[in-house]
């Protein structure tokens, strides 16, 4: 059997991916690898082959537009109760380095460094990326519990009903 990383789609289609929070519609919620920013989550689309946005047809575009701004709602929601540094919530749909799509969306707090804080995550040196104080762990379960209990509270409500 394949490390789960070689196929994240696939492996949460097969229940083997263990940063999976929720499955919703087109993609799966899921806690980042690294948490150095805390509460780092992605969208990934559960369409086979969809390398960018435009490789969806548009009902299924917004739709995972729709659930990544969902996602990003619920990290915004946890981080601002967690943390009384939470700033404000950036997300990116990149897909220059892994080739399947996914939306990144990273929580920003006040505590980062002056010269990071203003500019985009991937500013931050690449010991960050790899700290084995801040990949995910065990030590992260009340913070995965807190995004997937808020993502299902938002999916479940009336503000966040897809009818499109």
């Amino acid at each position: 059997m394949s490390d789960w990383r070689d196929d994240r789609v696939r492996s949460a289609i097969d229940g083997r991916n263990p940063t999976v929070l929720a499955e919703l519609a087109t993609a799966f919620a899921v806690l980042g690898d690294t948490q150095f920013l805390p509460g780092y989550s992605l969208a990934l689309a559960k369409a086979a082959g969809a390398d960018r946005l435009t490789d969806l047809p548009r009902p299924e575009r917004v739709r995972f537009l729709a659930e990544v701004d969902l996602v990003a709602t619920a990290v915004e929601t946890v981080c601002a109760a967690r943390d009384p540094g939470y700033r404000r919530i950036n997300v990116e749909i990149l897909g220059n380095t892994h080739h399947f799509l996914h939306a990144h969306i990273w929580p920003r707090y006040e505590w980062e460094p002056a010269d990071l804080v203003g500019g985009p995550v991937w500013g931050y040196p690449a010991q960050r990326w790899d700290d084995p104080g801040t990949l995910l762990g065990p030590r992260h379960d009340e913070l995965r519990s807190a995004l997937a209990g808020e993502i299902s509270r938002l999916r479940n409500s009336a503000e966040f009903r897809f009818d499109g």
